[in-house]
């Protein structure tokens, strides 16, 4: 999401709720009974947290394992804005996994930065950095960390990518790497040595600083998320704009990004220029149709030229050509079934009569990304729009759980007094139930929720004040009945 709802939040008014306001909001939570058609008590109820930060449901826990300002291994500081994230494998020792997780920072304001109190240092970064502001490394990047389920606690922290802007979401890739977006497009013209716009390669076992160098042929937009299908090596991306578009990259060889490829946008068949935003100011204009939950459409996809281009056009070149529009395009996620089905799950933030969001499932076709796309073309469908905040609202970063459920966290910074922020689970036939509500007076963000490699621990960020955080509990009693599902 963009810095410009976040940054100017007013506590204050946040720590302002009446007692008998908060009571209301937890029922709210509740959403089977706000929504009764496609509501669902999964978790149950949610108690109260003695500590004011995170309630969830009986028999869950959780500890924050890192907050904005710990000293990390490298001597470095955790940096503020936490945002997307991913767990992967120790290799070697199932006791353990690794976390890369990114920094929505850009050098403006005062959130905190890794090298505070050691400018000679920070300007030593030159060759290994993306680019600088003002003589320091661009505060955005990546930190990657060593977390221990034994002892619950991070072993080992150290910065692992510098000099990059507003690192928001991402996804991890099954080759063991994490995809950080740059959720911006500044440049030379506000102050910066180089264009931003790009996605950068982490990998996940790297024990340092790792080169940034971005993966053009991915695009230059307002990048969010990305999404790796693991049985071609296909990813999918979203662009957080209120007319964004929905992208996929197919990489000349899978698993080697740096070697380029091609980018497309998603275009629905018999609908050219599709909007799918439900606005109802859309009404009327053309290329705008109103969309019904379940409703399902065949895809095709348009090449996109030109994508780093400096004008920042390529979403509204490539609508010209006949791509479908989105209304902020945030979370994405990948889910393998076990019947070999896949899905791409998409937020669109602001989607929906309310623009408080929706919920899109792509389902790839057999012969996704060939010559004989066409025989059998993807499948685009509506899984879920809320018209009630106290349901779900600001829909944003996106995991699969183990059980096959999505994971939705949401972003809500709306100045209204009761807003409150929450993990939200909705089950693959659209079924919403609340999981956890950030009861912290900042109201921040819930971001980058992912389960460890052996899904006995959901990690999440809170983005401000900043802290991450580790829920365990019984997991096995949220599992469906319904098919499973294998995911990265």
């Amino acid at each position: 999401m963009r810095l410009t709802r976040r940054h100017f939040l007013k506590n204050a008014s946040a720590a302002a709720v009446a007692v008998g306001g908060l009571r209301s909001l937890q029922l709210q939570a509740q959403v089977y009974a706000q929504d009764p058609v496609y509501g669902i008590d999964k978790a149950g109820q949610l108690l109260a947290d003695p500590a004011g930060l995170l309630n969830l449901p009986r028999d869950f826990t959780y500890k924050v394992i890192s907050r904005s300002g710990d000293l990390m291994s490298d001597g470095l500081l955790v940096p503020g804005a936490p945002d997307g994230m991913a767990s992967f494998p120790m290799p070697g020792d199932a006791s353990k996994c690794i976390l890369v997780r990114n920094h929505e920072l850009a050098s403006v304001g005062s959130e905190i930065n890794p090298f505070e109190g050691k400018a000679k240092l920070a300007k030593q970064q030159k060759g290994i950095a993306y680019d600088f502001f003002n003589g320091l490394p661009v505060n955005g990047g990546t930190t990657t960390m060593v977390y221990s389920h034994r002892s619950q606690r991070v072993e080992r922290s150290h910065l692992s990518l510098v000099g990059t802007a507003r690192n928001c979401c991402g996804g991890a890739t099954p080759w063991g790497s994490w995809l950080t977006c740059e959720e911006t497009l500044v440049g030379p013209q506000q102050g910066y040595g180089v264009e931003h716009g790009y996605i950068f390669e982490v990998p996940s076992a790297s024990k340092g600083l790792v080169d940034a160098v971005p993966l053009k042929d991915m695009g230059r937009f307002v990048h969010e998320a990305a999404a790796v299908d693991s049985t071609n090596g296909i990813i999918y991306l979203s662009e957080d704009y209120e007319r964004g578009l929905f992208y996929r990259f197919i990489p000349k060889t899978p698993g080697k990004l740096a070697e380029g490829g091609r980018l497309q946008a998603l275009a629905i068949r018999g609908w050219a220029q599709a909007n799918t935003r439900n606005w109802p100011e859309d009404a009327g204009s053309a290329g705008t149709q109103q969309v019904a939950m379940r409703q399902r459409f065949e895809c095709e996809w348009v090449d996109l030229d030109h994508v780093t281009s400096p004008d920042g056009d390529l979403s509204d070149r490539g609508h010209a050509k006949g791509a479908a529009i989105f209304a902020r395009g945030e979370g994405l996620a990948f889910a393998l079934r076990a019947d070999k089905s896949r899905e791409v799950l998409l937020a669109a933030t602001s989607g929906g009569p309310l623009k408080i969001g929706q919920v899109w499932r792509y389902q790839p076709g057999p012969y996704e990304g060939t010559a004989r796309e066409a025989e059998q073309p993807g499948v685009l469908e509506l899984l879920y729009e809320t018209h009630n905040r106290a349901i779900l609202q600001a829909c944003d970063n996106l995991a699969v759980a183990p059980w096959g459920d999505l994971i939705i966290c949401e972003d809500s910074y709306s100045e209204s007094p009761d807003t409150v922020n929450y993990l939200r689970g909705l089950t693959p036939d659209g079924k919403i139930y609340t999981l956890a509500m950030n009861a912290h007076p900042d109201k921040g963000e819930f971001c980058g929720a992912c389960f460890s490699p052996d899904g006995t621990t959901l990690f999440v960020n809170i983005q401000r004040p900043g802290m991450t955080i580790a829920i365990t509990g019984p997991w096995g009693r949220l599992r469906n009945q319904a098919k499973g599902v294998a995911i990265l």
